[in-house]
């Protein structure tokens, strides 16, 4: 497509928010050239920078000494004449540029997108491509970039021109058995080979598909719920994982009411932390909003960390609904508060006042120095004592928890929790958020967990949740093909309008065809000036 030279011309700051050492303002247009001039700017030669002094276009006072560089049309970003001016970043430089091309005849200030808009419009970037810029723009981890830099570079729009190509030609065989049908020289049987293209086609479609949907995960995060009982730590977790001040933290139940979010970069991996309110019956409808929340994101999360607090035993919170449409969510036990089942334990004994207390006492004491203490009495009686605690905060020994360390040990046994919930010993953790105890252990299981959901997702060729709808229906309408027989002739006109349908599916991935109904909802969350 040409550009239209009956378009209005549009500028805007394409660089970061003020005060920057250097401040990009893009102008692309008809008039282009001729804001340039009006500026008092001499046209430099194409993609050469040319020192220049801005001036006001009534005043002809200074504004500024910028570079300026020129991109005539067709060979620039978007497709029009293209001038850029590379000034200095401050506040007060940029607004008087701004303000300078505002007060020239045929200019506007650019919307959300829109220079991105034009490219698209001109043929210079696919919808794919369109998509991916975007995701480029946003990615937070580098796994992210790589995958939208894929994505921007032609990773899906390529392969999906390339199997449209292939399916025309399909098509031009099956029309070509139907024009020609009494011709001599043409073969009767062009459905065969016809068909044995959108077998193929088929195939790399359905395989495509197959990925988990890493790719749609990758861009949007992993979602960690982080979820339990009221006054469990939640919120304490949360922050601690996050490394700052997220969450209001109070003794009181009930203070988080809705969903926190928080993004954190394991590894280069995207994850979504939320914060949820506890899960309990209450008569508060601004507390009952809150649970239904958090029983919602829960259940669409890809992970829930199960918080209770271990050191209160059993709390009568009900057992977690995490089923949604069938799907089954990964669920880890986290037994917080491990700092006050130890000062628990230490009051648990100065109020025994017993034999059986001194005993405990004695092995807690041999305990925390086994080799001083050392040989198998000492052993014998640290086992006592971590039977009596783990009674104490029903723990269940077989699982064998050092509260110590916070770290469990290597058995991997399956169980239900006091709620209810299936674990096994290995998505386990005892730890202390406020201290920070056995939250090592705890990112290193969330990084592996990470690095698992999302392996190979960088090479994903599906990216978006647009993109998956419409492979699916192109594998739909060529299964409807293949499903058919059409050995008996006289039905390639039907073969050949599901054929069309197809084609037409990926045309609409490219932006070739009706996608007039996305594009507004595509650029609104690009900034001003991209």
């Amino acid at each position: 497509m040409m550009p239209d030279s009956s378009r209005s011309t549009i500028f805007a700051l394409s660089s970061g928010r003020p005060p920057a050492a250097i401040a990009v303002i893009r102008i692309s247009g008809p008039r282009a050239g001729a804001a340039l001039e009006a500026l008092g700017v001499k046209i430099p030669a194409p993609r050469q920078a040319r020192i220049a002094r801005i001036r006001d276009p009534e005043s002809s006072e200074i504004i500024d000494e910028a570079l300026a560089l020129w991109f005539p049309a067709p060979n620039s970003e978007t497709g029009e004449d293209v001038a850029e001016l590379q000034g200095h970043g401050g506040p007060a430089v940029i607004a008087g540029i701004l303000d300078a091309l505002s007060r020239i005849d045929g200019l506007r200030m650019a919307e959300p997108g829109e220079f991105t808009r034009r490219g698209f419009e001109n043929g210079k970037l696919d919808l794919t491509a369109v998509e991916g810029l975007a995701d480029l723009v946003s990615a937070e981890t580098e796994a992210q970039r790589r995958l939208a830099f894929r994505q921007m570079k032609g990773q899906l729009g390529d392969r999906a021109e390339a199997w449209r190509e292939r399916l025309v030609r399909a098509l031009a065989l099956v029309e070509a058995r139907i024009d020609f049908s009494d011709e001599a020289d043409v073969p009767e049987d062009l459905v065969g080979p016809a068909l044995a293209i959108v077998q193929e086609l088929r195939d790399e479609i359905a395989t495509a598909l197959a990925d988990g949907r890493r790719g749609e995960r990758l861009r949007d995060g992993l979602v960690v719920a982080i979820a339990g009982p009221p006054n469990a730590g939640k919120s304490t977790l949360l922050n601690r994982l996050a490394r700052r001040e997220v969450a209001i933290v109070s003794p009181y139940a009930g203070t988080t009411r809705d969903v926190i979010e928080v993004h954190l970069d394991l590894g280069g991996y995207p994850l979504t932390l939320l914060d949820t309110a506890g899960v309990r019956e209450t008569g508060d409808p601004v507390e009952m909003e809150g649970v239904r929340r958090a029983r919602e994101r829960a259940a669409a999360a890809d992970l829930v960390l199960w918080v209770t607090d271990a050191s209160a035993g059993k709390s009568d919170a009900p057992t977690p609904d995490l089923a949604e449409a069938g799907r089954a969510v990964p669920v880890w036990q986290i037994r917080n508060k491990a700092d006050l089942v130890r000062s628990m334990d230490a009051e648990m004994l100065r109020t025994m006042g017993n034999a059986s207390g001194a005993k405990i006492g004695a092995a807690s004491a041999a305990e925390s120095t086994p080799r001083r203490r050392g040989g198998a009495q000492a052993a014998t009686q640290a086992g006592r004592s971590r039977a009596a605690l783990a009674s104490a905060v029903n723990i269940n020994e077989s699982r064998n928890p050092s509260l110590s360390t916070g770290i469990l040990s290597d058995k991997t046994s399956a169980y239900k929790n006091e709620y209810g919930v299936s674990f096994s010993s290995e998505d386990e953790f005892i730890l202390s958020a406020s201290e920070g105890l056995g939250l090592d252990r705890l990112m290193s299981r969330l990084s592996s967990f990470a690095a698992t959901m999302l392996a190979g997702a960088e090479q994903s060729l599906v990216a978006r949740a647009r993109h998956r709808d419409i492979l699916a229906a192109v594998q739909h309408i060529l299964n409807g093909a293949l499903d058919r027989s059409w050995s008996t002739g006289g039905e390639e006109e039907l073969l050949a309008e599901q054929l069309r349908q197809a084609a037409m599916e990926l045309g609409r991935l490219a932006g070739r065809v009706d996608v007039e109904d996305v594009l507004d909802i595509i650029f609104r969350d690009f900034c001003i000036g991209k």
